[in-house]
């Protein structure tokens, strides 16, 4: 029984030590990215990511009890609010930023009505 014991805390810690590679790998993006779309995908990717992986390693700790479903849970709710609201806040940032254009070459924009419409360039006007 010693021995599960040794695996499940070597298991969780290296999973914990994930989590925390992949914060301070979103913490380095954040800084060194420039425009902030970037630095918010990163942020969000980063977040819902290393906060999953670092709540695993702790249900791995915690063993199966009703702590671990409450941190299922809560990866589960993590793993649906995290990207909405990332969405939004881009959402958001497109519609109120004028010069987003020269950040983007999709050829996409937003409509009055919120509507994701094709944008005619400049040179096939005319």
């Amino acid at each position: 029984m010693e021995a599960f014991e040794w695996i499940r805390f070597i298991v969780g810690t290296a999973v914990i030590l994930c989590g925390l590679f992949i914060f301070i790998v979103e913490v380095y993006g954040i800084f060194h990215l420039k425009y902030v779309m970037n630095r918010m995908h990163v942020a969000a990717m980063g977040d819902t990511l290393g906060i999953s992986i670092s709540l695993i390693g702790l249900m791995i700790f915690s063993g199966i009890n009703f702590i671990t479903l409450k941190m299922a849970l809560i990866v589960v709710f993590l793993w649906f609010a995290s990207p909405v609201s990332s969405h939004l806040i881009a959402r958001l940032e497109v519609s109120t930023n004028d010069g987003i254009k020269k950040f983007c070459e999709t050829g996409l924009g937003l409509s009055e009505n919120g509507e994701v419409v094709q944008i005619e360039k400049e040179e096939e006007r005319g």
